[in-house]
């Protein structure tokens, strides 16, 4: 039976049990196992780590471990130059777009208020969300550590037990997004890009009481939907404005 020390760093943490969270411990293998294998075994997500260090030399997920090794499990940085080593996560994506599973339709309905290109359907399989990503190229928003661990994978987050604001603003962190947001550009229904239309052009479609006080629409053409700044325009402001705030 072979052995080796593991240690996992900030936010990976939350996958381990308490007992195994911020400190070492021995890990007993038999056989040909890579490092991919392994640290998914221990119920990390492959596309939550950025760095591994064996031994202090940074490897690839392919990586076979030897007994007596002693790992080091790191997430995505934000400050530390590690250019030099070897990144397991592929350059960000060029346009920054997203698929979300059945169970973050909040999240997806703030994501789209937020400007963001976000698909989401509640019929998609875990596998049909990760062949659409990879077609794509969209980023899979999912609380599931299963569909995490499919390894075609390349570019997802997954999204902790906080609030609907916390979740979001967790992403645009994570991600560095915040200069993408364009409010109230995207439609909520069916993520289409809306347009600014006229009273007049859909008067025979606004109720008599809504023309009286409002002056400004946009509608979607995918879908026929039309938007005006109601009360509900104003709940999802004041949740957006607190979603950006630092």
């Amino acid at each position: 039976m072979s052995k080796a020390i593991f240690r996992f760093y900030e936010e990976l943490n939350d996958f381990l049990p308490k007992h195994r969270r911020k400190t070492d411990f021995q890990v007993n293998f038999k056989g040909r196992r890579s490092i991919k294998d392994m640290i998914e075994a221990l119920g990390v997500p492959h596309p939550e780590i950025d760095l591994i260090l064996v031994n202090g030399k940074s490897v690839d997920f392919a990586c076979i471990l030897q007994d007596g090794d002693r790992v080091s499990v790191y997430p995505v940085f934000e400050s530390l130059n590690i250019e030099n080593v070897s990144r397991l996560r592929k350059i960000p994506l060029r346009r920054t777009k997203f698929i979300a599973d059945i169970n973050l339709a909040d999240i997806v309905k703030y994501m789209r208020a937020l400007g963001f290109d976000v698909c989401f359907a509640s019929s998609l399989s875990a596998r049909k969300i990760v062949e659409v990503s990879k077609r794509e190229n969209r980023i899979i928003l999912t609380k599931s550590r299963k569909l995490l661990k499919f390894k075609e994978v390349t570019h997802a987050i997954f999204i902790r037990p906080e609030t609907t604001e916390q979740q979001i603003k967790r992403i645009i962190d994570f991600l560095d997004i915040k200069d993408n947001i364009k409010p109230f550009s995207r439609c909520l229904r069916c993520n289409s890009l809306v347009k600014s239309v006229s009273k007049e052009t859909m008067a025979d479609r606004i109720p008599l009481k809504t023309k009286e006080f409002c002056d400004q629409y946009t509608y979607c053409k995918s879908c026929d939907k039309i938007y005006w700044n109601g009360t509900h325009f104003i709940n999802m402001n004041k949740t957006i404005a607190d979603i950006l705030l630092d």
